[in-house]
This record gives C-alpha cells, sequence and structure tokens, in this order.
C-alpha cells in the first residue's frame, strides 16, 4: 500500500521547455574566414579551401559559440594542439556553463509557471566540464531551488546526455508522487576548439559542426491544472541500446589540450541505418502500439545531415518528418544532448502554430552517442497540443 502510494498515478509529462544560446551568432559562411583568421592559420590557404566545402555539406547555416575572436586572442595556448590548456578551458566553462544553464532553467521554469523552489529534483548533464561541485550545485544558488532538492549529475555522455537525463526524470517523477523534475542540458564547445593542421580531417567536421547551448525541460505526472500546468507531451517509454562491435566509433577523452578521440564520420551514419528500426520495434511493440513511421512525429538527434538522410533512407519517411531537426541542425549546428531539446521546442511550436488538426498523436525521440549507444524514447502529444482522431484509431490497433 505505502509503495502505491509513493508512486504516481500516471505517465511522466514534459511540463516546460526552455532554451538558450550564448550572443555570439556565427553564420556557417562566414565562419571559415574566423576560423583561420583567429588561429593564425591564413597561410593554408588549401586547407581553408577544404574546411569551406566540408561546412557546405554539414547542414549547418549558423551556430551559436561562446569563444569569440578576442576570447582566443587572450589565449594563445589554445592555438597550439600541444599546449597544456585544459586547466584555461575548464575555467571558461565552470563561469559559464552554469550561467547558460540557468538562463535556459528560467525560462522553462517561467513557462511552467510555478515557484522555483517548487522543483524536487534536478538532473544536469553536460560534457563541458569535470568539477565537483558541478553545474547542479551552482544551479540550486543561481535559481533559488530548495536546498533539500535532490540533484543528480551526468558528466560525458556525448549526444545521448539530454535523451538520458529525460530517462531519468521519467523514472523519478513516476516513482515519486508530486515530484517535479528539473532537466537541464548545456554545452560549450571551447574543450573542443583546436587549431587546423595538415591531414587531421576530424577536426574540421569538429570545428564545422558543433555549436554552444542549453536546454531545460520541466517533468512531472499527474499534472496540477489548478497550479496552471499544461503537460505537453507525455514520456511514454524510454529505453537505452548499445549497438554491438561499435565501441569505436564515437570515442573522447580529456587530454592536456582539451578533447581528444574520433568520430567516424562514414561508420556513424551506417551503424545507425542497420540497427534503428529494430531499436524502434523493441520500443513500440509492448506497448501495442502497431505503428507505421509515416504516422508518427520525429525527434531525431541531428548529429548531422548525413545521419538524417541515412534514417530518412532506411525508414522511408516523408520530407516533412524531419523538418525540425533538420531545422535545428540548419539553425544551431549539433550540440551534443542539448539539441534534442532544441527539436523537441521547435515540434511544440510547429504543433501550436497550426493547430495540428490531423496531426500524429505518437511520436518519438531517438538519440545517438558514444557507444554507439541508441537512446529510444516514445512520446504521446497531449490534448492541449491538439486533437487527432485518425491517427488514434490507426496506432491503437494492434
Amino acid at each position: 500500500m505505502w509503495r502505491r502510494q509513493q508512486r504516481a498515478d500516471g505517465p511522466a509529462a514534459v511540463l516546460a521547455i526552455g532554451t538558450a544560446t550564448p550572443a555570439n551568432c556565427v553564420p556557417q559562411d562566414e565562419f571559415p574566414d574566423f576560423y583561420f583568421r583567429a588561429t593564425k592559420s591564413e597561410h593554408l590557404v588549401g586547407l581553408k579551401e577544404k574546411f569551406k566545402r566540408v561546412c557546405q555539406k554539414l547542414g549547418v547555416q549558423k551556430r551559436y559559440l561562446h569563444h569569440t575572436e578576442e576570447l582566443l586572442d587572450a589565449h594563445p595556448e589554445f592555438l597550439d594542439n600541444a599546449s597544456p590548456s585544459l586547466d584555461a578551458r575548464l575555467g571558461i566553462v565552470k563561469a559559464a556553463v552554469p550561467e547558460l544553464a540557468a538562463e535556459a532553467s528560467r525560462k522553462a521554469i517561467a513557462e511552467w509557471g510555478r515557484p522555483a523552489a517548487d522543483i524536487t529534483h534536478l538532473v544536469v548533464t553536460t560534457n563541458s566540464g569535470a568539477h565537483i561541485p558541478g553545474v547542479d550545485f551552482q544551479l540550486v544558488q543561481l535559481l533559488g531551488l530548495r536546498p533539500t532538492v535532490r540533484r543528480t549529475m551526468l558528466y560525458l555522455n556525448g549526444c545521448f546526455a539530454g535523451a538520458a537525463a529525460l530517462r531519468v526524470a521519467k523514472d523519478l517523477a513516476e516513482n515519486n508522487r508530486g515530484a517535479r523534475v528539473l532537466v537541464v542540458c548545456a554545452e560549450l564547445t571551447v574543450l573542443l576548439f583546436a587549431r587546423p593542421e595538415e591531414g587531421c580531417f576530424q577536426t574540421l567536421i569538429n570545428q564545422g559542426l558543433f555549436g554552444d547551448g542549453a536546454g531545460a525541460v520541466v517533468v512531472g505526472a499527474d499534472p496540477v491544472t489548478t497550479c496552471g500546468e499544461r503537460p505537453l507531451f507525455e514520456v511514454v517509454s524510454a529505453a537505452q541500446t548499445i549497438i554491438p562491435e561499435s565501441e569505436d566509433a564515437i570515442a573522447m577523452h580529456l587530454t592536456k589540450g582539451g578533447y581528444g578521440g574520433n568520430i567516424s564520420a562514414r561508420q556513424v551514419p551506417v551503424l545507425i541505418g542497420d540497427n534503428i528500426e529494430r531499436c524502434l520495434l523493441d520500443a513500440f511493440e509492448p506497448l501495442g502500439v502497431g505503428a507505421e513511421w509515416n504516422d508518427l512525429f520525429w525527434n531525431v538527434h541531428p548529429g548531422s545531415s548525413a545521419i538524417l538522410d541515412q534514417v530518412d533512407a532506411v525508414l522511408q519517411l516523408k520530407p516533412e518528418k524531419l523538418a525540425a531537426s533538420r531545422r535545428v541542425l540548419s539553425e544551431y549546428g549539433n550540440m551534443f544532448g542539448v539539441t534534442v531539446i532544441f527539436v523537441l521546442d521547435e515540434l511544440r511550436r510547429r504543433m501550436e502554430k497550426r493547430g495540428e488538426e490531423g496531426a500524429p498523436e505518437w511520436g518519438v525521440m531517438v538519440a545517438f552517442g558514444p557507444g554507439l549507444t541508441v537512446e529510444t524514447m516514445v512520446l504521446r502529444r497531449c490534448p492541449a497540443q491538439g486533437t487527432s482522431t485518425p491517427d488514434e484509431e490507426k496506432l491503437t490497433a494492434a
């Protein structure tokens, strides 16, 4: 009896979303000039032309970056890939990541409509830093959370970090009656910044693809309408799968000069394409939901345009299905785990703008990261997001 009383009656739901970016916006067509000028590498004319072609193929139109030319000028050690610059980089993110995370969190809390002190649990994830106490501790003070808020800090989960944090929040919300979980994901790529070098194609990909940002989500079960809570998406199920023999596809580690490692631009899309349908079937079959892939709304982590193209091709999705993911990639780049929160916010805006008459009731969030790890989350659009009777009949057929 007491165990039942401790648990929520209904499923976890996303109650609010907030996002934030640094002020410094860099258009992609201007970035090669900025990058080679800031790294004192303009003499590498051929490499710069190669980098321009790389930037054009990534599906990115602009990004937001904390590191400006002024900041890089103040840290010449960042331009020497053999220099021990880790301490300086960690010093930057120690101050900047909590501030950016707090900005996104304040927006989410404001939309939620309840006092920050009503947050019972805090789940924070970042790849930007390795501090104790961490971003979670700083956010308690920055946001005015209660000192008794229960904190969970997730470090170094790569691009699946945001979905993993939401999975943890689902469990917390459903197993603690009345819990309200603030999920925060924040990333700065200054740890990844490196000078271009002949023969190092990975550096060019990293510099042209990744961006900075923060996302926050309030998650809770059994919304209290008298407090103005409005569920946006139910989090129906969450799963994590490791793709066999993929551990070398994405590998990163801290070095004296920031992050080192490798992301196989060729291997990763192929591995995802070979395994994504199995992950989706494993997620939907236990629910008794007979889903046609084009009958869902989609939140796919836009790790790169090549990954989205592969998902499109394997699942034979209609062009509009990954429109939200492609727009976030275009406008912000790959922000690691933050990106799926931006895509969720983009989906929400599209649904609210169009009224989503006849839009899908069921959807899915899929994120990919080191391991190679696939996070699969089944979502259900709440009634406030619009009504769709044809899809309900179709998708609830066993």
